[in-house]
């Protein structure tokens, strides 16, 4: 669904993305069917090639080619990993057309290190930056990172099973919540503290005491489900065990990521702390890890990126991309490839 989706997407959102970025692009004569292809049937099979499993893609992207001109951009930047492999491949295919269409490099980008580098929009020139520890929480990846410059990265520990966003998506199952989560559960917590009486819903905080930088969430799902399950049908059903419950797996997640982001920066001297992915958007994580750091660690820098640049988005790709290309890490467009398995280092 999701790659049926992309292949609808993607060519009208490249279209908007490039008129806005490039004033002078416009649309040229639309070429009869007739007139474009012998001009470009060499080259039209090659592209034709590329995308021969994206049938739907190809129909819009052919009509894109024949409407507009080159644009004035240097190269593509594309995410060619971790992620959902279909997907993945679907973006870059397309990539991989325009770039032999255009005569113009690929830049491939880690989605890892592209939620790490969004900060960089708003960060101040003059600061201390390295090393830096960060903390990338989303619904498929929660690890820390620590950096020791732009491109040079050690995974100082991750999540050995649930993610933190798939942590929230899942236990707001079992409450009988929507889909995603990690909103509605947020949401739902920020009513807590306005709650006067408590049920007294207690979950554990796993790995919070573990030397370690790793994260497990699966346990706190399966207790939460305990609960739920040993829970009087009256009660569990009702609003204030509802908003109690999302509470307390809230600050539960919360209580470890930050826990463990503290005790990894002073262990390695972190000048800065960086926070990035979907659950960035949490404005409880965001606003107790920022007191956590100025308790803590007053002097080190806390860099997060607005809300609307947490989720997944084609920004945080290009100023990957930007760095990259920077320091001339482009392929042509035959050697590059979807890994779904991709780490960042």
């Amino acid at each position: 669904m999701a790659k049926r989706e992309h292949q609808r997407n993607l060519v009208p959102v490249l279209k908007k993305a490039i008129k806005a970025g490039d004033k002078n692009f416009v649309e040229a004569r639309l070429l009869q069917e007739e007139d474009w292809l012998p001009r470009n049937a060499g080259i039209y099979k090659t592209v034709e090639k590329i995308l021969e499993r994206e049938e739907v893609l190809l129909k819009e992207l052919k009509i894109f080619l024949k409407k507009y001109q080159k644009p004035d951009i240097d190269a593509i930047a594309i995410t060619n990993g971790p992620g959902l492999d279909p997907c993945l491949w679907v973006g870059v295919n397309l990539a991989k057309a325009l770039s032999y269409f255009w005569d113009i490099p690929i830049v491939p980008v880690n989605h890892i290190e592209a939620h790490i580098l969004v900060n960089w929009l708003l960060l101040e020139k003059n600061i201390k930056k390295f090393p830096a520890i960060c903390l990338v929480v989303s619904g498929g990846h929660t690890q820390l990172i620590l950096m020791e410059e732009i491109g040079k990265y050690k995974i100082l520990g991750e999540t050995r099973d649930d993610a933190a966003g798939e942590c929230f998506d899942k236990t707001a199952k079992i409450l009988g919540l929507d889909y995603p989560g990690g909103p509605i559960i947020s949401a739902m917590a920020i009513k807590s503290r306005k709650e006067q009486r408590k049920i007294g819903i207690k979950l554990p905080r796993p790995m919070l005491n573990q030397k370690n930088y790793d994260f497990s969430f699966s346990g706190l799902k399966t207790a939460v489900l305990y609960s739920f399950k040993s829970t009087s049908k009256s009660t569990r059903t009702s609003k204030k065990y509802i908003i109690e419950m999302c509470s307390e797996i809230q600050q539960a997640i919360i209580d470890v990521l930050v826990a463990k982001t503290i005790r990894a920066s002073k262990e390695y001297n972190a000048k800065t702390i960086i926070l990035g992915g979907g659950v960035a958007s949490n404005k409880e994580l965001r606003k107790q890890l920022g007191k956590a750091i100025k308790q803590q660690l007053p002097k080190t820098n806390y860099l997060k990126p607005t809300i609307k640049l947490c989720s997944d988005n084609a920004v945080m790709v290009g100023v990957a991309g930007y760095f990259r290309f920077l320091k001339g890490k482009t392929k042509i467009w035959k050697r590059i490839e979807a890994k779904p398995n991709l780490r960042i280092k």
